[in-house]
């Protein structure tokens, strides 16, 4: 019977070890992009916050949306100030106003050229790549149709939780039909 322990407690020890890891494993956020024609579109931002909905890091956004773009040369104005329909979510969120160049090009990406699937990886790290506390987070990916026409979908995963896909809520405001499939086939992940 002791024999049959000590080769019970060192199995026991392991499997514990194993389920009480510190390690959160990662996020992993993909979805189908599909370059739309036209002004006001092929606009989105991926971003993480914490329970009490402050944003923990942003991930991407797009250029335009976060550096406007200038037509004469002149400084451009950040685009969701004269297009208030880009990611307006994240815009308010963020508190996008308060944030310096610098801190914005932390994460801005220029808007695909060319249709096909983008992966964003969180590795449960803040905007100053500092480990977040053990808890409850929610992913959004904010897309921009045309004009006022947004699309986000979100979930909740925990710090912590067993690898395998999180359910994706999807919502729309003012749906474009013809540009609603700009982000199809979302998938989000958590892997260890």
């Amino acid at each position: 019977m002791c024999q049959f322990l000590s080769r019970l407690i060192p199995i026991a020890v392991a499997i514990l070890t194993a389920s009480c890891s510190s390690d959160p494993g990662s996020l992993e956020l993909s979805f189908q992009y599909n370059k739309q024609p036209g002004p006001g579109s092929n606009q989105y931002a991926v971003w993480i916050e914490n329970a009490d909905g402050q944003v923990v890091k942003t991930l991407y956004v797009t250029e335009f949306t976060s550096k406007g773009r200038s037509r004469d040369g002149s400084k451009p104005a950040r685009g969701y100030t004269y297009r208030p329909s880009c990611t307006p979510t994240w815009v308010q969120h963020v508190g996008a106003e308060s944030l310096t160049d610098q801190q914005i090009d932390a994460f801005t990406g220029a808007t695909p050229a060319q249709s096909g699937v983008q992966t964003f990886t969180w590795d449960f790290t803040d905007q100053d790549n500092q480990p977040v506390a053990k808890g409850t987070y929610r992913f959004y990916i904010e897309a921009t149709y045309n004009g006022p026409s947004v699309v986000t979908h979100t979930g909740t995963v925990i710090y912590g939780a067993p690898a395998g896909d999180i359910p994706v809520e999807t919502t729309y405001i003012e749906a474009s039909e013809d540009r609603k499939d700009m982000i199809t086939d979302v998938k989000v992940r958590l892997v260890h």
